[in-house]
């Protein structure tokens, strides 16, 4: 009998690199309300409106490596965060600016509920 063993790793770069993030007349508005409709990417864009910019670390650390990465991917292709990258951690930030330009007074419907 074999037993598999789960570790679960914090100590991830959690975004994929080739997530390219849209051009800002590229958002659109069915991909970033497809990407707030799951809890847990919601939770990511109202942490990041409430405290800034945060490694996807800091943001998810109870969340393995590959479902984060997932949320990650949709997160960044939607327009919704950018990244940046810091040694081995990639920062994430919400793209406030470009999403308030594009559709004014989204993002503050979602943050604030």
């Amino acid at each position: 009998m074999t037993t598999v063993t789960t570790v679960r790793s914090v100590s991830y770069s959690c975004l994929m690199e080739t997530a390219e993030e849209p051009s800002l007349a590229a958002i659109r508005i069915e991909a970033v309300l497809a990407a707030l409709d799951h809890p847990l990417r919601l939770r990511v864009v109202r942490t990041l409106a409430a405290r800034g910019e945060m490694t996807c670390q800091e943001l998810l650390p109870d969340i393995t490596k590959s479902t984060a990465s997932h949320h990650w991917g949709v997160l960044r292709r939607s327009g919704l965060v950018a990244q940046r990258r810091e040694g081995r951690y990639l920062h994430l930030t919400l793209r406030r600016d470009d999403l308030d330009h594009r559709f004014p007074g989204l993002l503050d419907a979602v943050v604030h509920g």
